[in-house]
């Protein structure tokens, strides 16, 4: 069974179809840039082009980098441009791709279940939180499978900053800092997850999971077990159509 999902991020918005009884691509991921500002309508027409790429006129499911509720209803947009909030992005991406039906789920969310079911964390139980660095920090929150939707850890006050502005690998660039320095940043930051949830497993997702080897032995005096997310950053494309495959 193959659906379409399509991944909205800060950078870029990219997309396949997606073979879900593998859990994996079906073809290779088309990838657009995040037009600035990342407007409604801009965004939407990225979308579109991801779509059009492969002539998909199937279900559609998309992440987006902030809180989604009722399946539908942006409520925060931290990383994309303020006036998605109160947005029906269920209702614009679908016009916008001609009536295709959309699914519209929050990215880690998706990126969350996607690892659960295919990847680092399948078959683990109790507490599980998968964190998603790029331009922010997306989380997602699992107690024994079950997801805590729309957790957006990444907003955490950290030092007296917004945890994603110190931590993520944006912040990385930003500040030209070594892989030891980040190393530093983002054990504060998992100490303090930790803390609060107590998690069994962190599951490290985003594009910087490929390069795991290069930071994940430079934390220390975290009790939870630390792997990369298996499926990358294809993590959310896996996920958001596994959603739209749920919605039917």
């Amino acid at each position: 069974m193959h659906i379409f999902g399509v991944d909205i991020g800060g950078s870029g918005i990219k997309g396949a179809p997606v073979d879900l009884d593998l859990g994996d691509l079906a073809d290779e991921r088309h990838k657009v840039l995040t037009p600035h500002p990342a407007t409604p309508d801009a965004v939407a027409d990225g979308v579109k082009e991801v779509v059009d790429h492969f002539g998909w006129t199937g279900p559609v499911g998309i992440t987006f980098p902030g809180v989604v509720t009722g399946g539908a209803t942006i409520r925060t947009a931290a990383n994309v441009d303020k006036d998605w909030v109160d947005v029906d992005a269920r209702a614009l991406l679908s016009d916008r791709l001609g009536g295709l039906p959309v699914t519209v789920v929050n990215d880690a969310d998706a990126a969350g279940v996607a690892e659960m079911q295919f990847g680092a964390g399948r078959d683990r139980q109790g507490t599980v939180v998968l964190l998603t660095f790029g331009t922010g920090i997306g989380s997602a929150l699992f107690c024994d499978g079950v997801l805590v939707p729309n957790t957006e850890l990444g907003h955490l006050e950290l030092n007296g900053h917004d945890a994603e502005t110190r931590a993520s690998t944006k912040a990385k660039d930003d500040h030209e800092l070594t892989w030891e320095h980040w190393a530093k940043r983002v054990t504060r930051y998992l100490a303090h997850v930790e803390m609060l949830f107590s998690p069994e497993l962190f599951i490290i997702g985003g594009g910087v999971s490929r390069k795991s080897a290069k930071f994940l032995h430079l934390i220390e005096d975290i009790k939870a077990e630390i792997v990369p997310a298996e499926l990358q950053n294809n993590a959310g494309i896996v996920g958001a159509a596994m959603r739209a495959a749920k919605a039917g």
